[in-house]
């Protein structure tokens, strides 16, 4: 009922997509939100690229870390929202689940985002194959890492389509975990709080 390999199709072209025009989302229901919270890695992924640039200065580092710190934020949330969704289509199509069923330790959409992770791994990996200034070895070390993230990627989305299989069967629970974030919450963050006590 959800294929695995058209998320992973959405993933790998989005990717090239975005890079040549800008973010968009044309897509309706559970694939609109692995979208959505894909788009925050892409933006994450360029984020931290510019926060590694041994040009930038404080000020740059400084805006930066701020986008990557709510960049991380919403791709947190997006990833439960994506648990989320799946436990709708799950009572939409009544599955039953016994209580003493097993439960995954790491849900779809925590799976899902390391997918989204991988496909701009191997994308950007694969940029390096057009370089003129790199030497064979360089060539060869990209190529076994590309060959390592197209093993992952398979074996990833393979087992994360048995999961959803076993799920929508009813012999495996699911549950969104709470990542409970207090980094940005001003009320638990103690740097925050205590900084908004002593300005008041």
């Amino acid at each position: 009922m959800i294929d695995v390999r058209k998320i992973v199709e959405m993933q790998c072209q989005t990717v090239a997509r975005w890079h040549n025009e800008p973010i968009d989302n044309p897509f309706e229901g559970l694939f609109a939100d692995i979208c959505k919270q894909h788009s925050f890695n892409y933006q994450l992924w360029h984020e931290e690229d510019l926060a590694r640039s041994p040009d930038a200065d404080d000020a740059i580092i400084a805006r930066v870390k701020r986008a990557i710190d709510g960049f991380n934020q919403q791709r947190n949330d997006w990833i439960e929202l994506v648990d989320d969704h799946i436990a709708r289509i799950l009572d939409e199509n009544n599955v039953q689940v016994d209580e003493t069923v097993r439960i995954n330790t790491e849900t779809p959409g925590s799976v899902i985002d390391r997918l989204s992770i991988l496909a701009l791994r191997i994308y950007h990996l694969e940029e390096q194959l057009e370089r003129e200034d790199v030497d064979q070895e360089h060539f060869d070390k990209v190529r076994h890492r590309i060959a390592v993230c197209y093993l992952q990627q398979d074996e990833l989305s393979n087992e994360l389509q048995l999961l959803l299989d076993d799920m929508l069967a009813g012999r495996v629970r699911h549950r969104t975990y709470r990542q409970l974030k207090m980094y940005n919450d001003a009320t638990l963050n103690p740097y925050l709080y205590k900084r908004q006590a002593d300005v008041a």
